[in-house]
């Protein structure tokens, strides 16, 4: 019997520990060690996952020197991932990061690179990608590129998250459209495989210095011509997502609420709407696709390059917000 990839997770906060209540249920995972800068959370999660107080670090890079591991899964402030992920990569490991990649542009294309060059996984956590309503409205596009789209989802996440390092720039690199607002223009772009082209947009922000945004609307244009509205807002009552995706064949409706299960619907040419099945469509959660990627080889559902995308058209959309201007997507990977 193979022995199990040993994991190591840096960020035992909320979702390192909902990413590690998964990781312990996968057969061919186990999880060897963790750091954590709050001993209370070390103790915490160290207690619930059965991980010995010699493993249990508050310097991460303690962890990637001393621990046995062979991948780590990094749940930290947005601004952190960059050197976490770098650093691990380096000790050769595979690498979970939680979304955003990075908010960096030029981080991203640095660690697009890294990851063409290495043999080792480098999965992003968008699970957008292993959720049947995506990966079902993906395969209905496939045939046809969407000409126009309209795309929002709404959040109380002003009043939720108040107060936490979700506000501190300096740690989040933004405000609602780099943390819920980052699965919103992931999903539009998974979905489509359109190539973005450029970005207007407005917001609003909770800060004087105009840095944390909790209401962003973004008109993208794409590569094939197709338009696009995207919005998101942290001031509403409940989480609600709606995403329309309109082609010469017809469209695809998604929709859900609060962070059930999403919905997805095709409108046919004449207008008939029909929901498709999901019956044989692969189930996983983010936990069992990154040991499979490790495992089998495979590609992970969410890539660096996937990732690269999504910073890309965040980071013009800041720009544009700022200067009032249009700002070109940039996607350009080389030196």
């Amino acid at each position: 019997m193979t022995a199990p990839i040993s994991t190591g997770i840096i960020g035992t906060g909320g979702f390192g520990t909902f990413f590690g209540e998964q990781l312990a249920e996968v057969e061919a995972a186990s999880i060897a060690a963790i750091a954590d800068v709050s001993e209370e959370n070390r103790n915490r999660a160290g207690d619930q996952f059965g991980v010995p107080a010699k493993s249990r670090y508050e310097d991460y890079e303690e962890m990637l020197a001393e621990a046995d591991i062979d991948a780590v899964v990094i749940s930290t402030p947005h601004t952190l991932h960059y050197e976490m992920i770098t650093a691990a990569m380096d000790a050769g490991l595979h690498v979970m990061c939680e979304k955003p990649l990075t908010t960096d542009l030029g981080h991203a294309k640095d660690l697009v690179r890294r990851a063409d060059e290495r043999d080792t996984i480098l999965m992003v956590g968008y699970q957008r990608h292993l959720s049947p309503a995506f990966m079902l409205a993906r395969d209905e596009l496939a045939g046809s590129e969407p000409k126009f789209i309209t795309a929002e989802i709404t959040q109380n996440w002003l009043a939720a998250t108040g107060g936490t390092w979700r506000h501190d720039p300096d740690l989040s690199g933004g405000g609602q459209l780099y943390d819920t607002g980052s699965h919103l223009v992931d999903a539009v772009l998974w979905t489509t495989g359109l190539v973005p082209d450029s970005v207007s947009a407005e917001m609003v922000y909770e800060d004087e210095a105009e840095r944390v945004d909790i209401q962003a609307v973004l008109n993208v244009t794409f590569e094939n011509g197709c338009v696009a509205s995207l919005s998101v807002s942290g001031d509403s009552p409940r989480v609600s997502e709606h995403i329309r995706l309109w082609s010469d064949d017809g469209g695809v409706r998604i929709d859900g609420t609060d962070w059930d299960e999403r919905e997805v619907s095709v409108v046919e040419p004449d207008g008939t709407e029909v929901s498709p099945s999901t019956e044989g469509v692969e189930n996983r959660n983010r936990a069992e696709a990154f040991i499979d990627a490790i495992v089998h080889g495979e590609t992970p559902p969410a890539t660096a390059r996937d990732a690269l995308a999504v910073t890309a058209v965040t980071e013009a959309a800041y720009e544009s917000a700022r200067t009032g201007e249009r700002v070109s997507v940039d996607l350009d990977i080389s030196e």
